[in-house]
């Protein structure tokens, strides 16, 4: 346990550049900070692409971004420039980055929590072991990193916070819908890996047979996966919306907060899900739960098959490395099907 005078922090750093849905998975870490240190302020360090998904979050003073994806040396000096100024007292880093690590050294952050993985780790002042084991989810072992000031509980809800203007913009989307007073099931076909995509084939069937039942269909995704929603809902010929790329990311997050249903895949929609407190669907195949990303909540499935090629990698690829995908291709989409029926009681046609 660190001495009561590491304790008295005026200013306080959480930071974390990796993808969007690692930082919906930081925001327990985020709240449980300023509750633990209710006069400190608190800022975030994030990337540009990922800033979004911590607006209007009341725990936070500032966001402040690392534009490391474009010019990394240039965003380093630029962003070191910006942290020197601040004087932070403390500084938190759940990704294990060689680069925000030093960038935190060099910024004269005197405290910096990580944990004890990598060379970089020499650079902490305070190191904690990285747990890995089962129902060790990643939210939980981002708060782990708070241990270091005492053993306690944490809430581990993950959250977001549209805002009222997002909610009525999801709530105009959501009117539009065919079926009125049916469930609203958000499905996202896409991912940045090739291999964490149930196949495209499957999302046809599950998407017609949903039409048959009458439940309303939203297809949400990137600017890139437009296509992709729009192929599917175009060939089975289905009254969907397809709001891909159409909405930002809080506004997503809001048509997903009043809808009744994710569909989807390893990907950044489960964790928003998660944060507005949707019940999620979602597929596992390259990936597995064990690796802590699984959606968490009491309604949410995990569809995964027990084979022995998995998991093939922690980030899935953009090929099987067996050539037959069968980990996603014998994930049926009756299967998938008659789970939604169970969530909601029904096994007629409406």
């Amino acid at each position: 346990m660190i001495g009561a005078a590491l304790t008295n922090f005026k200013k306080i750093l959480i930071v974390h550049t990796a993808y969007l849905g690692d930082v919906v998975l930081v925001t327990p870490l985020i709240r449980e900070t300023k509750r633990m240190f209710p006069s400190a302020i608190i800022d975030v360090l994030v990337i540009p692409e990922t800033k979004d998904v911590l607006l209007n979050n009341p725990h936070i003073r500032k966001i402040v971004t690392f534009n490391k994806r474009k010019n990394k040396f240039k965003a380093f000096i630029q962003t070191l420039k910006v942290l020197r100024k601040e004087k932070y007292d403390l500084a938190v880093l759940p990704h294990s980055s060689s680069t925000t690590i030093y960038l935190m050294l060099l910024a004269g952050i005197p405290q910096r929590i990580g944990f004890n993985r990598r060379h970089a780790a020499d650079y902490l002042t305070m190191k904690v072991p990285y747990v890995n084991g089962r129902n060790w989810h990643v939210t939980k072992k981002n708060l782990h990193l708070l241990s270091v000031f005492g053993e306690r509980s944490f809430d581990l809800q993950t959250e977001m916070f549209p805002s009222e203007l997002d909610r009525k913009k999801a709530d105009a989307i959501l009117s539009e819908l065919p079926h009125k007073n049916r469930p609203v099931i958000v499905i996202a076909p896409g991912s940045v890996r090739a291999t964490k995509k149930w196949p495209e084939k499957h999302f046809f069937v599950l998407t017609r047979i949903l039409e048959i039942y009458k439940y309303n269909l939203v297809f949400i995704g990137s600017k890139n996966e437009f296509s992709l929603c729009k192929h599917i809902i175009d060939s089975a010929e289905v009254d969907a919306i397809n709001i891909a790329g159409k909405t930002t990311i809080l506004e997503s997050a809001a048509v997903i907060q009043l809808s009744d249903l994710m569909v989807s895949n390893d990907s950044a929609t489960l964790h928003i899900a998660n944060a507005v407190q949707t019940d999620v669907f979602a597929f596992f195949g390259p990936t597995v739960t064990d690796f802590g990303f699984f959606p968490f909540r009491k309604g949410d499935h995990v569809f995964e098959l027990n084979m022995d090629c998995r998991p093939c990698g922690y980030h899935g690829g953009k090929k099987c490395p067996l050539k037959h995908h069968k980990c996603m291709e014998d994930i049926l989409p009756e299967q998938v099907f008659g789970e939604i029926q169970r969530k909601f009681n029904e096994t007629e046609i409406k």
